[in-house]
Formats: structure tokens, sequence, C-alpha cells
């Protein structure tokens, strides 16, 4: 059975019994409140021939004789022994009595005060009772009756009728962004990724397609960067193997002499393919969530003053000046100090890499609502915002061939990001062309 046929037999049920309880209540309530409409509409006549009766026989003796007689055109008329009311003395006993008082039985004093008085040369001479429910008997009550059932059951009916409708025009709002996320996700299960669905409620459906447009843009995504991974790695190795071979096959052919620069480039190749194995193994460890970890409280700002001290040399000899502002504070943040300072060399390596001489990168630590906050800003020509919230990619460069000249793998920054994100930090980069990088990276405070 499909989903929209479940809801609309859901709907239709709930209504059915909802309807039909509300047309019983209403029709027990109605016909008990008519009948206490009748009783008081007669309450009045009752009292004024009742009293009459007192006052011509002096007593209630024989009170039965007159109901024959009592034609009132309603609840008196056709009766011979009406049970809706009985007659008590002044005393508070029974003397014309009814289904629910019998004759001689002595009324409370909280019962002779519900009743209603009977007043004859303006004193109580007896009480009346009314009972509820009462029965019409008149035709004109009884049609009444049958025109309230009736109105009820037509009203019952149109309103299943107009549940029935709702439930399919609900149904099938519900179901039908269901349809649309089913479709997509059979097309996204054949292979074609990246599909979106146009679904505009707010409510638990309208978040359920959003999770699923960015899950699908996601893998979308995720695909293309494994495609382009690939790629990258084939083209990386490529190249340092490419010279290794090309430097051994000319030395053992006597192309190229076994000098110390042909080796030495070998070795530099050799070098080159090993830290990318490195970077490659680190950032599957990462992703598997296997990268060896030991956290502990640690002050980030000894690692910040180590990174200064041991890439100060490095700066100077390209001419670059290298300031550090540490907080005046201790920033003690639990992490792994040999991990996080990776982190801190590889911002430093592209900061290094894409600064020009004479230039200036500015190491900075605070604390920002609660939160450590580091940062690495460079002088170099920068890059555009869209490039910027690229650089994390793996294998990303902005400058192809200026990044291979000078080592560069380009997963620095990507190993950077999934180590920080171990530690439940976050990485960003904020650039505008020919105004510099700045890398900030945040972590959460520990007392």
């Amino acid at each position: 059975m499909k989903l929209t046929t479940k809801l609309i037999l859901a709907f239709l049920i709930v209504s059915l019994l909802s309807i039909g309880a509300l047309a019983v209540m209403t029709r027990i309530t109605a016909n008990r409140e008519f009948g206490i409409f009748l009783a008081n509409r007669y309450q009045t006549e009752l009292c004024d021939r009742l009293a009459e009766y007192y006052v011509n026989t002096g007593s209630w003796d024989g009170v039965e004789a007159i109901l024959p007689g009592m034609n009132m055109g309603g609840p008196m008329a056709g009766q011979n022994r009406p049970a809706w009311f009985a007659v008590a003395d002044r005393n508070g006993d029974i003397v014309l009595e009814s289904s629910r008082h019998r004759k001689g039985y002595r009324l409370n004093r909280r019962a002779i005060e519900q009743a209603e008085p009977i007043i004859a040369n303006n004193e109580v001479v007896g009480y009346l009772l009314l009972e509820v429910p009462y029965s019409p008997q008149t035709a004109a009550e009884q049609n009444f009756l049958k025109r309230l059932d009736f109105f009820l059951v037509l009203g019952a009916l149109g309103a299943v009728a107009l549940a029935f409708l709702f439930g399919i025009i609900l149904s099938r709002n519900i179901t039908n962004p269901i349809r649309k996320l089913t479709k997509a996700t059979h097309d996204i299960a054949g292979g074609k990724l990246g599909q979106q669905v146009d679904v505009h409620s707010n409510d638990e459906i309208g978040e359920l397609a959003q999770s699923f447009n960015k899950m699908s843009a996601d893998l979308a995504r995720a695909s293309h960067l494994r495609r382009q991974m690939t790629a990258d790695i084939a083209h990386e190795l490529r190249t340092p193997l490419s010279l290794i071979i090309g430097h051994a096959e000319g030395v053992h052919d006597g192309v190229l002499k076994p000098t110390r620069e042909n080796f030495e480039i070998v070795r530099e190749e050799a070098e080159r393919l090993e830290r990318l194995v490195n970077d490659l193994r680190t950032l599957s460890l990462a992703d598997a969530g296997e990268l060896s970890v030991e956290f502990q409280p640690v002050d980030v700002n000894d690692i910040v003053r180590d990174s200064h001290t041991h890439y100060r040399s490095l700066f100077d000899k390209k001419r670059i000046k290298l300031d550090l502002e540490l907080a005046p504070v201790i920033l003690k943040a639990n992490l792994d100090p040999h991990r996080f300072a990776q982190v801190l060399n590889n911002i430093l390596d592209n900061a290094l890499r894409h600064t020009p001489e004479d230039g200036r990168v500015e190491l900075k630590t605070q604390l920002a609502e609660n939160r450590i906050q580091l940062s690495v800003k460079d002088s170099g020509a920068g890059v555009t915002s869209e490039e910027a919230q690229h650089l994390f990619d793996r294998f990303y460069r902005v400058d192809e061939a200026r990044a291979r000249d000078e080592g560069g793998s380009g997963l620095g920054l990507a190993i950077a990001k999934s180590i920080v994100e171990m530690h439940g930090g976050r990485i960003r980069a904020e650039s505008e062309k020919d105004k510099g990088l700045k890398v900030i990276v945040e972590l959460p405070s520990v007392k």
C-alpha cells in the first residue's frame, strides 16, 4: 500500500471516529437540553393548574384525577401519567409520584430548596419537581428531533467528505516531495551525482530536502575531488619518477656522467617522492580516524615560540621578516604538541614559499571569546576570496608551476585542516588579491 493511500485512510478513519463521536454527543446533549427546555416552558402553567386544584379542593387528595383533562399542547397532551414531574405537599411528602419519586417519600431540605414552590393564597402549599430527561411526546417535538438528526447526519457526511478531500490534498503535499527525494536517491544510486530537489516548505520535509541537497552536493564534490586527486597523485608521482628514471638511464647509457650534480638531482626527486608519500599517508590516516594523537594540556604560545625560533633562519635566508606577537596570557589547549607543530609548520612553509624577498610574515596568538586564535599573515600576492575557499583542498594550487618548482606537494594545508579538525578546531583563510594571505586557526581553550 502506498504512503498516499495510507495517509488518506488515516485521515478518513480519524475523521469518521471524531465526527461520529461528536454527532452522538451532540444528539444526546440536544435531546437532554430540549427536554429541559420543554419542561421549563410548561413549569409556570403546571404550577398555576396545581395551585388552582389545591384552592378548589383544599388538599392534594385525588390530584391524579386532573391529569387526563390537562391538555396544554405540550408534555401534558395525551398522557395519563407523565413521568417527568412529581408534586410534594408543603411538608415535602410526595403526593403525585413520578418514575423517580414514589408516593409517601419525603424530600430532604436540599431537594425542597431546588423544587419549584406552588403558591396558593400567597402561601406555599406544595412543590413541583421537574425531572430530566423528558421524552418528547407530541408530533411537533418528535419532528423537531427527527430534523435535528437529519441535519446532524448531513453535517457529519459533509465533514467526512471535506476530511477526505483535505486528506487527499495534504497527503499529496507530503508525498510529492518524498517522491522527488526517492527519484533523486535512485538517480544518485545509478551514478548521477549532484541531484537537487526543489522543496519550498519550511517543515521537516523541507529540512530533509535541504539535508539531501547538501549531501548530494557533497557527494558530487567528493567524487570530483577523488577523481581529481587520483589524477593529481599520478601527475605528482610521474614528474619526479620521470626525472629519476631519465637520469638513471642517462648515467647507465653513458649519456650523462655520474657526477655529484646528477646524483644530487636524483636524490632531491627521491626526497620529493618521500614527502609526497608521507603526506598522503598522513591524510589517509586522518580520513580513517587512525592518525595517532596524544592529547595533553599545552600552552599554545610555547609551540608557536618554538616554531618561530626554528623558521627564523629560513625566513632570514630569504630576507623575509618573521614577526612574532604572543598573547600576554597562557593559552592552554588540549592538543597533541607534535601534530599541532606540524600544522604550524605547514602554514609557515606555505607562507615562506609565497612571500617575496623583503616581505613580512606576522605570527600572532590571542584569546578571543574563550577560543584560542592563531594567525599567520604574509605580504605575498594573495588570492581572490573564491580561491581562498579552496586553499585547503588537496593538491590545490593557485600557481601550479611555481608550487612544483619550490617543492610543494599541494597537501600541506589539507593536512593542517585535518589535524586542526581532529583537535575540535577550525581553520580558514582570508585574502584579497595583492593584499597577502591570512590563515587563521581557532582552538577551544581549557582551564
